[in-house]
């Protein structure tokens, strides 16, 4: 089952938060700075928690995942937005 997750992060580093940017862009909706939409499965979760293990200095950096449940779910009635509505970004399958 896919989930959404919201996953902000802060990194000390520039080198550190490019390469997590890169993994994070690789997963999902770049919506803010250190701020990602994802739509994940068990699977794939796992798999970024391990790349960002890799990545991010566990003493000076910091990554938050946080599950805001199915992804078959209206994500927008869980969102609120102060100032400029969130639009989520239209998904395509790619081949």
């Amino acid at each position: 089952m896919r989930r959404h997750y919201l996953v902000a992060y802060d990194v000390a580093d520039d080198k550190r938060r490019t390469a997590v940017f890169n993994i994070m862009m690789g997963h999902g909706d770049h919506v803010q700075y250190s701020v990602f939409l994802c739509q994940l499965n068990d699977v794939e979760l796992e798999r970024l928690k391990g790349r960002l293990r890799k990545v991010l200095n566990q003493r000076d950096d910091q990554a938050i995942l946080l599950n805001l449940g199915p992804a078959g779910s209206e994500l927008t009635q869980r969102l609120e937005c102060i100032g400029r509505g969130y639009t989520p970004a239209p998904r395509v399958t790619v081949f």
